[in-house]
């Protein structure tokens, strides 16, 4: 396989979810790029429309789905559209949240909301999709979302912190046990990117000026940095790659 070869991702379906925004719309931007068909799946119409329309202007394929993945009826039904539209086989996990707050009081419905897109539907998401190239004998690559607070801790981000670790002891889980069927799970662990979700966070400067100080690159990620590590992760240039979690987190974790 050329070089070229195995970052080629044409004739696979790839199932994105959280594709509206952020990290997730990168990545099917990414992904769309390499040559696959991407099934763009979010809770908002008018943003999966706007990344759709983007990605066929480039000349590639995508197709909107809405669906809500914390909830099962919807997730199934989405991952049968997936199938239908050619071979599945791969899954970017992109569905995920943050609610901030110091421990002491942080409500507990909040715990629970972080818990229930960051961590549940990661898990039945990847089942789902999982389960799906097992039944149908074959080989893919499974991608969730973590962050650098999957190794780390930081102040007022208790349940984030909580939700990211137990998304990597998933990530690994998955990957040992799937890993003889070809069926491949890794995650992506970046460090803040401007996102939708980052950007009102950077208004503090207070909390800009000790996220600047803690990265060895001076620098925050980019879309497009985190986006590269997925389609690596997604192709065959990784396919030796699986139960690893991949830093983009510019040095974050390593002091």
């Amino acid at each position: 396989m050329s070089a070229a070869g195995a970052w080629d991702l044409s004739g696979r379906v790839v199932l994105v979810t959280g594709a509206g925004k952020g990290l997730g719309r990168g990545a099917a931007l990414k992904l769309a790029a390499a040559g696959a068909q991407v099934l763009l799946v979010s809770r908002t119409a008018a943003d999966l429309d706007a990344v759709a329309a983007e990605i066929e202007a480039a000349g590639g394929l995508a197709e909107p789905c809405v669906g809500d993945v914390t909830d099962p009826d919807e997730l199934e039904a989405v991952v049968r559209r997936a199938e239908e539209l050619g071979v599945l086989r791969g899954c970017v996990c992109g569905a995920g949240t943050n609610i901030t707050g110091p421990a002491v009081d942080y409500a507990l419905d909040d715990w629970d909301a972080l818990f229930a897109i960051n961590v549940r539907a990661t898990f039945t998401t990847a089942r789902a999709v999982g389960a799906s190239m097992l039944r149908r004998g074959v080989d893919g690559s499974i991608v969730t979302l973590s962050s650098q607070m999957g190794t780390v801790g930081f102040p007022g981000r208790v349940a984030y912190c909580a939700t990211k670790h137990a998304v990597e002891g998933m990530t690994k889980a998955l990957a040992v046990e799937w890993a003889a069927e070809g069926v491949r799970v890794n995650a992506v662990a970046p460090t803040f990117v401007d996102t939708p979700m980052t950007r009102p966070m950077f208004e503090d400067e207070s909390f800009r000026a000790e996220v600047m100080r803690r990265l060895p690159t001076g620098r925050l990620a980019t879309i497009e940095e985190v986006s590269d590590a997925i389609l690596y992760l997604s192709c065959d240039a990784s396919r030796s790659v699986t139960g690893h979690v991949l830093r983009v987190d510019g040095g974050w974790t390593a002091w």
